[in-house]
């Protein structure tokens, strides 16, 4: 028995290993989104000054650590085996919440996960022993728990989001109402105080603030209380001739040293403060160990000892700030949990992640009526003094060009990364576990909405992201006090069979994880993917469009195969599968139609015909995919529902025109592929061919009603599979006509008009 206890800690630091890793992923590209963001500086160098700044934050991080051994609850209370099952605990359910929220692509806060993990394993314990005891009671449960501490951590995190979000705005607006969208001009005028009151902030907070929760602190200690006013304005001065003499030597705007130092002081923050999350607890565990060890080997011995401050090992710190620098560079999920940030805090339209729920909708509702009350207030030339300063500079981009642009400029980048590192090491001087993740994403949030990124277009997507996200921070909360009180039982119940089958457990799922986030990763790169077209001429659209028709084509052939074949063999996990690939096809063509503004916005003037033919094509499209969408989801929902199989004549008869379709379809696919389009007209010449043959199904069906047919659900079923396999048929046929009009007018030069040709779309329509 006495030797399980060397396992545990050996398992709680291999944990610690991927507790890094995957806390890591979410949490260090938070200081990286204002660089990669504005793409003032290349990625690389952005990557290279994160890495110096995660590494010396590391070392200088030990100050933090007492979180972890005494901040949550009172070692004194318990003995040596109850807090070695604590910390186990706390590992196994901290790894698997992170990673879950980094396979999602959520932000969440590893300060949160691992104060909630501590604190949900220290009350289940402390109610165990309670429970064991004949004195205590429930009221005791306030002797285990350091309740001081604890408010203190949490209410101090709950705050820094009002904070971050409020200094955030209030910083953003005030600079953007100085620089303008037009900063370049007034960049150069005023930008070398603008960068040194950036650059005081950030070294004064970081380097000297940051310096008190170090143990290095006591050396500087008489140079620097004291002389705190001296010490700002010396490096306001200085940095301010810095800038001055940076611009006119190098030509550049001081910006990119500002976005440059503060990655690297926000890097820095960053791994000072939250090192403590990742490797507190099995420093913690290693010292209950020594202290055990060194006691006789007294599982009931007090962890008295943990009230004690222990500087944290040096070579420890090295390991850790080496693995989260590698974690940096190859982690793939960390650039999931990148874009998500980075989408809801872009300047452009982008395509959204998230979709407007009631409460984001009554909130940019409530936000336009004030905003309009407060406008209406204010004097008119103030007013429209304002307007002038967030006038931006119109550019027309689609959303797939607007995602390889900045998300936002550098001015924007400059004010997220000062105000997240002067906070976050404000809070790390006074030892609070801030969590960098709720700042560093309520600055960026708040600077937005300053910013006016949030327009009426993107607004109500953007705020049900955010209370999204904030969502997931509660329940980060929730989930890490129930997930580790549960484990901290289970293991007390029997530590030696239930320690393996949880770290099993956690093995398989860390494992699985991993291969879910690799073909989500995967799917978004698929071949078969629509793509929008970024052509000018009509020509060029007809041969872009090409692509996109034959993969509608091809897709959707495959759709109705696989919904007859899911009939046939009463296959709801085919059915299922089908009806996803369905909706992802028809969120594709939806996206196409959305994009329609910017390409009209793109297209020459001499090719507004082609504007005609895109917009025809894409109805054609959205009604190949209703069609679809009706036929997969009525046969998902008459196998789900356990209703009689169709019969063999029925089945038999779909496949006929399975085959038919299937043949027409496939020819149209191969056209598209080779560009054959003169083979489009034979192609259109088979549509009565099928169109007979469906009807010639409905007839018999007809027929086998009146006289044998005894399930009204089959009947209702057959007849909607057919009637809409015809509407299919139509809206294939109308597109191909469409095409092969167009191409023919392209080729050789026509007189159609804009005006003509939409009369002649609907004609045939």
């Amino acid at each position: 028995m006495d030797n399980i206890y060397l396992l545990m800690l050996i398992a709680i630091t291999t944990l610690a290993v991927f507790d890094i890793i995957v806390g890591v992923s979410n949490d260090a590209i938070n200081f990286l989104n204002s660089a990669i963001g504005s793409k003032a500086i290349s990625l690389r160098t952005i990557m290279i000054v994160a890495s110096l700044g995660i590494f010396i934050g590391a070392v200088f991080s030990s100050g933090m650590m007492e979180v972890a051994r005494k901040g949550i609850f009172v070692p004194a209370q318990f003995e040596f085996g109850e807090i070695m099952l604590i910390f186990m605990a706390v590992m196994i359910t901290d790894i698997l919440l992170l990673d879950f929220f980094n396979t999602l692509g959520l932000p969440t806060s590893t300060t949160v996960s691992i104060v909630f993990n501590l604190l949900g394993a220290a009350v289940v314990m402390s109610l165990i022993k309670i429970s064991n005891s004949e004195s205590q009671t429930i009221s005791d449960l306030a002797t285990y728990i350091n309740t001081e501490k604890a408010i203190e951590i949490i209410s101090g995190i709950l705050l820094s989001v009002v904070i971050a979000f409020s200094v955030g705005a209030l910083v953003q607006w005030v600079s953007r109402l100085i620089f303008t969208f037009n900063y370049e001009k007034k960049v150069k005028n005023f930008g070398m105080v603008f960068g040194g009151v950036a650059l005081t902030a950030i070294t004064y907070f970081i380097f000297l603030k940051g310096l008190k929760g170090t143990p290095y602190y006591k050396e500087l200690k008489g140079a620097l209380e004291g002389n705190e006013i001296y010490i700002i304005l010396g490096s306001l001065v200085f940095w301010t001739l810095f800038s001055f003499i940076f611009e006119k030597i190098t030509k550049k705007t001081v910006l990119l040293i500002v976005i440059a130092v503060g990655t690297f002081g926000l890097a820095l923050a960053f791994s000072g403060n939250d090192l403590v999350n990742f490797i507190g607890v099995p420093m913690a565990a290693y010292h209950s160990y020594e202290a055990w060890v060194a006691g006789g080997m007294d599982v009931a011995m007090s962890m008295e000892v943990l009230d004690k401050k222990v500087p944290a090992e040096p070579y420890l710190l090295f390991i850790a700030g080496a693995i989260m620098v590698l974690t940096l560079w190859f982690s793939k999920k960390a650039k999931t949990v990148a874009e998500t940030e980075i989408s809801l805090s872009r300047q452009g339209d982008t395509h959204e992640k998230f979709e407007p729920n009631v409460l984001s909708r009554s909130i940019v509702k409530s936000t336009s009526r004030l905003s309009n009350y407060i406008g209406a207030i204010l004097p008119k030339s103030l007013s429209n003094k304002i307007e002038n300063s967030f006038n931006k500079p119109e550019v027309i981009m689609t959303k797939d060009q607007s995602i390889d642009a900045p998300a936002f400029d550098m001015i924007r980048a400059s004010v997220n990364l000062m105000v997240a590192g002067v906070l976050i090491a404000i809070a790390t001087s006074m030892k609070l576990p801030l969590s960098t993740t709720y700042v560093t994403f309520m600055v960026a949030m708040g600077t937005s909405l300053a910013d006016r990124a949030w327009g009426r277009e993107s607004a109500v997507y953007r705020v049900a992201g955010v209370l999204n996200v904030i969502g997931g921070w509660f329940g980060t909360a929730l989930g890490a006090f129930i997930a580790a009180g549960t484990v901290v039982f289970l293991i007390n119940w029997n530590p030696a069979v239930i320690t393996p089958i949880l770290l099993l457990l956690t093995a398989i799922l860390l494992y699985r994880n991993y291969i879910s986030h690799k073909n989500k990763s995967t799917n978004t790169l698929e071949e078969d993917s629509l793509k929008e077209t970024g052509s000018r001429s009509v020509q060029g659209v007809i041969l872009e469009s090409a692509d996109n028709i034959s993969n509608v084509v091809k897709r959707g052939n495959k759709i109705y195969t696989n919904a007859v074949s899911g009939l046939a063999k009463q296959d709801l996990i085919l059915l299922k599968k089908n009806k996803k690939q369905i909706d992802k096809l028809s969120t594709e063509v939806d996206s196409l139609r959305d994009n329609i503004f910017y390409f009209i916005k793109n297209l020459d003037e001499t090719s507004l015909r082609a504007s005609s033919f895109y917009i025809n094509i894409l109805g054609y499209l959205e009604d190949m995919t209703q069609s679809l969408e009706y036929i997969s989801k009525v046969s998902h929902k008459h196998v789900n529902n356990n209703h009689k199989k169709l019969k063999f004549s029925q089945i038999k008869e779909l496949k006929e025109v399975d085959q038919a379709l299937e043949s027409l379809l496939n020819d149209a696919k191969i056209a598209f592929d080779s560009r054959s389009f003169e083979q489009i007209g034979l192609i259109i010449n088979r549509k009565k061919e099928v169109l007979d043959l469906v009807t010639e199904k409905i007839v018999k069906q007809v027929s086998r009603t009146r006289t044998e047919e005894s399930s009204p659900k089959n009947t209702t079923l057959y007849f909607g599979l057919l009637l809409e396999t015809k509407d299919l048929l139509n809206a294939t046929m109308n597109l191909l006509q469409e095409y092969h009009k167009s191409f023919d007018s392209s080729v050789e030069p026509a007189t159609i008009t804009v005006t003509e040709e939409v009369k002649d779309s609907s004609e045939q329509e």
